[in-house]
């Protein structure tokens, strides 16, 4: 059982009784040790469960209470700013759009301790305006996977030569701080990683493709590289 599993059974546990629950007896009926009770009830009371009582004594909480509609940890919490400040910097401007808005509507509904956490968040993460153009890349890319369109691509390889070729976009990939484009390509009939730094023209023709087992972003991962497909 993850940790989120655990939050929402332990919630459930606590507003299922009319009296206190010792840890103990939490600990026993969710078979984890008294430690994780405490630390998940601290957790959730951070979160904005409003869980009364204390250790040896018990906890519970009273019918008509109010929860909030989204619990989340302070880790929980930074990593979706964190996901969010990326989105904004590295993808497309309508994806980084959405980015924000969903950071507000999460913002609008924390507690005041996580208000706090999320004002003290670390991460710096910039929009450089000399990404403008990798931006429009990526939501030219994003919306051909999407939509299985095809794309007549002009390509500047590791040596320096131009290629000019129709390719299926199948997914897009992050290595090591790049965005690349997992293809099909047409003229090589094989799968293919584009940089996106290294376009030099796309055009998103009126021609579709149809997915099929062996060509895919699914099929690429587990055949070709050996790895699981992560999404």
């Amino acid at each position: 059982m993850n940790k989120s599993e655990r939050l929402f059974q332990l919630v459930t546990l606590l507003r299922s009784r009319r009296t206190a629950i010792t840890a103990e007896a939490i600990a026993e009926a969710m078979q984890v040790s008294m430690r994780t009770v405490y630390r998940d009830v601290q957790a959730l009371v951070l979160s904005g469960v409003p869980i009364e009582g204390e250790p040896g004594v018990g906890y519970l909480i009273r019918p008509g209470q109010h929860l909030p509609p989204l619990m989340f940890t302070p880790d929980e919490l930074q990593a979706l700013i964190v996901g969010s400040r990326m989105v904004q910097a590295f993808t497309d401007k309508d994806l980084a759009r959405g980015a924000r808005s969903a950071e507000l509507k999460i913002r609008s509904i924390l507690t005041e301790p996580l208000q706090r956490h999320a004002e003290q968040q670390p991460y710096r993460i910039p929009i450089l305006e000399s990404d403008d153009g990798l931006r429009e890349v990526h939501g030219k890319l994003r919306r051909a996977c999407e939509q299985r369109q095809k794309v007549r691509a002009v390509y500047l390889d590791e040596k320096q030569e131009k290629t000019e070729r129709i390719i299926w976009p199948l997914g897009i990939v992050g290595w090591t701080g790049k965005w690349t484009l997992l293809a099909w390509c047409e003229l090589r009939r094989d799968y293919r990683n584009f940089r996106f730094d290294r376009f030099e023209a796309l055009e998103l023709l009126e021609e579709y493709f149809a997915l099929v087992d062996d060509i895919s972003i699914t099929h690429y991962l587990q055949s070709v590289v050996g790895m699981r497909d992560p999404g």
